[in-house]
């Protein structure tokens, strides 16, 4: 579960919504106090948190958690001096994106930093029967043999497979990875599905992505 501490009331729900849709369970606190209570009580696997909060700032609740726990930390604030960025990284933080931030780059980071602490998304999820993802490389390989993927079709099976259940609609897919609003006339989904799937079909006669009807696109079981 990915904790979010957020007063902003929009961009708490935004980035539940992102992270839902992205395959995370979240949980959100509006103030210092609560945040430090739920990422104590809680036990979030990942905390992402603004530094401006009412009640206890996110300084504090960084030093609170890192005097008891090792929860992985993400600050997202408007500071941008260097200084204090060295100073939350001294105190605890993990990492740091600065406001305004693109919603793909903060996904990117969680599942990253999942992958360095042995959280949610391990580095096991990043494969699917006989297809595995170097994440490091960003290469794919089905049963050995690498398959040469765009930066755009890496990240769609890298999604597809961090979430194997998962029915992904087109907006979502697009949105998700692009940070970019959909548009329904918009093609691009229909042609990466298919250069992937011709892709996959030269190295294999298995299945790998379904289509569901009026939903998407998930792994094939």
């Amino acid at each position: 579960m990915v904790l979010i501490i957020e007063d902003d009331k929009m961009i708490n729900k935004l980035l539940c919504k992102v992270l839902n849709d992205s395959g995370y369970e979240t949980d959100s606190a509006y103030d210092g106090e609560e945040g430090l209570k739920k990422s104590l009580d809680n036990d979030p696997e990942l905390i992402i948190l603004d530094l401006m909060l009412p009640k206890k700032s996110g300084e504090e609740i960084l030093s609170a958690v890192r005097a008891v726990k090792n929860t992985p930390a993400i600050v997202l604030s408007a500071k941008t001096d260097v200084m204090d960025r060295i100073e939350l990284l001294r105190i605890g933080a993990d990492d740091y994106i600065c406001k305004p931030f693109d919603v793909d780059e903060v996904i990117l980071r969680i599942a990253a930093l999942l992958r360095r602490t042995g959280g949610a998304k391990k580095e096991e999820a990043f494969g699917y029967k006989k297809m595995k993802l170097d994440t490091e490389a960003k290469r794919v390989f089905i049963d050995g043999q690498e398959i040469s993927c765009t930066q755009m079709e890496y990240k769609i099976l890298e999604m597809m497979t961090a979430n194997p259940n998962k029915v992904f609609s087109k907006r979502n897919l697009f949105e998700s990875i692009t940070g970019e609003e959909y548009m329904s006339e918009d093609n691009t989904m229909n042609v990466h599905m298919s250069n992937l799937r011709k892709k996959i079909a030269a190295v294999t006669d298995e299945p790998y992505i379904d289509t569901v009807y009026g939903m998407g696109y998930r792994l094939s079981k």
